[in-house]
C-alpha cells in the first residue's frame, strides 16, 4: 500500500524527470539570445557530409535565413522540434529559408539514417563532429539552434527547447528583411 508520502515523493520525482526532458538534453538551462544588428558575427563555416553522401557547405546558403540546429537522435526535446522543422522548411522555403541539421549522434549514420527516415525529416542532415562544435563555441547542450540571417551572420541562438512559436516569429522577422 502507497503512502501519501510515497506518492508525494514519486510525483515530486516524475515532475524533475519530465522539467528536465522539456528544457533540453543537458543539466543547462533552457536558453536564448537575440543578437542586434550591430553586432552580429559571421556564422563559422563547415562543410559536412548529408544522408546522400553529398557536401553540404554552411557558406553556400548565404542571401537565405538558416535554421542550423544540433541535435542527436536520443535527445527528447530535439525529436519534439523536427515535425515543427519540417512544416517550417515546407511553409518558408519559397521565401528564402532553409534549415540544416546537424547531429551529434556519437555512432554516426548508424542510427541517424533510420532516425531520419522514420521521422521523415524534409531537410539537409548531417553528422557533426568535435571541429564543427567548437567552431560554435562548443555545443554544451542539445538542442541548440542558431539562426542565420541572410548575410550569414547569426542572429539569434537557442540552447534547449523553444516553443515553435518564438522559433516562427524569429523566421518571420528575419525572412521580411
Amino acid at each position: 500500500m502507497l503512502t501519501s508520502s510515497t506518492l508525494r515523493r514519486t510525483f515530486a520525482g516524475i515532475v524533475l524527470i519530465v522539467s528536465a526532458l522539456l528544457a533540453g538534453c543537458s543539466p543547462s538551462p533552457t536558453r536564448a539570445a537575440k543578437v542586434s544588428d550591430g553586432n552580429r558575427t559571421t556564422a563559422p563555416d563547415f562543410t559536412l557530409t548529408d544522408v546522400s553522401g553529398h557536401p553540404v557547405r554552411l557558406s553556400e546558403y548565404k542571401g537565405k535565413v538558416v535554421l542550423l540546429n544540433f541535435w542527436a537522435t536520443w535527445c527528447g526535446p530535439c525529436k519534439t522540434e523536427i515535425p515543427w522543422f519540417n512544416q517550417f522548411e515546407k511553409t518558408y522555403k519559397d521565401r528564402g529559408f532553409e534549415i540544416l541539421g546537424v547531429s551529434m549522434d556519437e555512432n554516426g549514420w548508424q542510427p541517424v539514417r533510420p532516425f531520419v527516415k522514420q521521422m521523415e525529416v524534409q531537410y539537409p542532415v548531417m553528422i557533426g563532429n568535435d571541429a564543427v562544435a567548437q567552431l560554435y563555441g562548443g555545443i554544451d547542450s542539445l538542442p541548440m539552434t542558431f539562426l542565420i540571417d541572410r548575410e550569414g551572420r547569426i542572429a539569434e541562438v537557442h540552447s534547449g527547447l523553444v516553443g515553435k512559436h518564438q522559433y516562427q516569429n524569429e523566421i518571420l522577422r528575419l525572412i521580411a528583411r
